[in-house]
C-alpha cells in the first residue's frame, strides 16, 4: 500500500487505503457525528484502523472549510468544528502526524495527477455541490497551500450586471459575506435561482430534467449557466487554464460542459478561445485519492 486518505464531509466520513496503482483496495465508512468530541472519536478511529492494519503509512485528510494559518482553528459550515483546533486535537487523539487539507483543493490535485486535467500543464478543478470551491494546480503542484483561501471560487462576488438584469436577490452567504457567487452557483443556489425566476421551489435535479421540455426551467437553466460563465470568465483572465475540471453533484447534470463552453463562448472577447471544460474522471474517489497523494508526496520530501 502506498498512502491512505479520509474523505471528511459533512454527513459521510469515509477512509481509504490505496496500492501501489492508487487504486482503492481498502474503505471504511462512518456517518458524520453532530459534535465535536464525537468528530475527533471517529476520524481518530479510521485513523487507528489505517494505522493497525498499514503502520507507518502516509494519511490525508480532505475536509469541508478551511483553517486559519494565525490560530489554526476551523472555519467550516458543514462540520462540528468551527472555531476548534481540529488538526492539533486530531493528531494528538490519534497519536501521529496526518496530513490535512481542504476536500476542494484535494479534489483538484487528484484530478491533475489522476483525472481529467492529466494530460494538461494548467488545470483549475471546480467542486458544484452544496457548496462551490476549487483549486489550481500547475505542472503536478497546486498552486496556493492545501489550506489557503486560494480556490475559494464560491466567494468571488456575483457579476453585477447580471444580478441586476435578473433581478436577483442579495443574500448572506455561509461564509458570512454578502454577494458571493456561491449563493447562485451552488445547489441551493440553482434552488434560489429557480425561485426568484419562477416563483417555485424547484431541486436541481428536477429543473435538469425539465429543462428541455418546461420553459420555466429553461430559463433557469441558461441563467445558471451565464453565471458560471461569468466565474469561469474570470479564472481566464487571471489563469488562462488549458482545462477546467468539473465536480460535485451539479456535474451529473447531463451535457453540462457543452452548455457551460457555450455560454463561456458567448461571455468571452470575440474571436478568442475558451478553456476546454471537462467531467472529472475520479467520481467519488477523487477527493480522498488527492488528500492520499498530497500526504505521499509529503513524506517523500521529508
Amino acid at each position: 500500500m502506498i498512502a491512505a486518505g479520509i474523505d471528511l464531509g459533512g454527513t459521510k466520513i469515509e477512509a481509504q487505503v490505496f496500492d501501489d496503482n492508487w487504486d482503492c483496495a481498502e474503505k471504511q465508512r462512518s456517518a458524520t457525528p453532530q459534535t465535536y468530541a464525537d468528530l475527533l472519536s471517529v476520524v481518530s478511529a479510521q485513523v487507528s484502523w489505517i494505522e493497525k492494519n498499514h503502520p507507518g503509512l502516509p494519511i490525508g485528510i480532505g475536509a469541508a472549510g478551511l483553517i486559519a494559518p494565525s490560530t489554526g482553528l476551523a472555519l467550516t459550515a458543514n462540520l462540528p468544528a468551527s472555531g476548534k483546533p481540529f488538526p492539533k486535537d486530531l493528531a494528538r487523539a490519534s497519536g501521529r502526524a496526518i496530513t490535512y487539507m481542504n476536500d476542494c483543493r484535494a479534489f483538484a490535485l487528484s484530478e491533475a495527477i489522476f483525472g481529467a486535467g492529466r494530460p494538461f500543464r494548467t488545470m483549475v478543478g471546480i467542486v458544484f455541490g452544496t457548496g462551490n470551491g476549487g483549486g489550481v494546480v500547475m505542472d503536478g503542484q497546486l498552486l496556493s497551500q492545501s489550506l489557503g483561501v486560494g480556490g475559494e471560487f464560491g466567494h468571488l462576488y456575483a457579476p453585477a450586471h447580471l444580478v441586476k438584469t435578473y433581478d436577483l436577490p442579495i443574500v448572506q452567504c455561509g461564509c458570512g459575506r454578502m454577494g458571493c457567487i456561491e449563493t447562485f452557483v451552488s445547489g441551493r443556489g440553482m434552488s434560489r435561482l429557480a425561485q426568484t425566476l419562477t416563483g417555485r421551489a424547484v431541486q436541481p435535479a428536477d429543473i435538469a430534467s425539465a429543462r428541455h421540455h418546461d420553459p420555466q426551467m429553461e430559463k433557469v437553466w441558461q441563467v445558471w449557466c451565464e453565471l458560471v460563465a461569468e466565474q469561469f470568465l474570470a479564472f481566464d483572465y487571471i489563469l488562462n487554464p488549458d482545462v477546467i475540471v468539473l465536480g460535485g453533484g451539479l456535474s451529473n447534470i447531463s451535457g453540462i460542459c457543452n452548455d457551460l463552453s457555450a455560454a463561456l463562448q458567448n461571455a468571452q472577447f470575440k474571436d478568442f478561445p475558451i478553456p476546454k471544460i471537462l467531467l472529472a474522471q475520479g467520481g467519488d474517489v477523487s477527493g480522498v485519492r488527492g488528500a492520499a497523494y498530497a500526504a505521499w508526496q509529503e513524506a517523500q520530501n521529508g
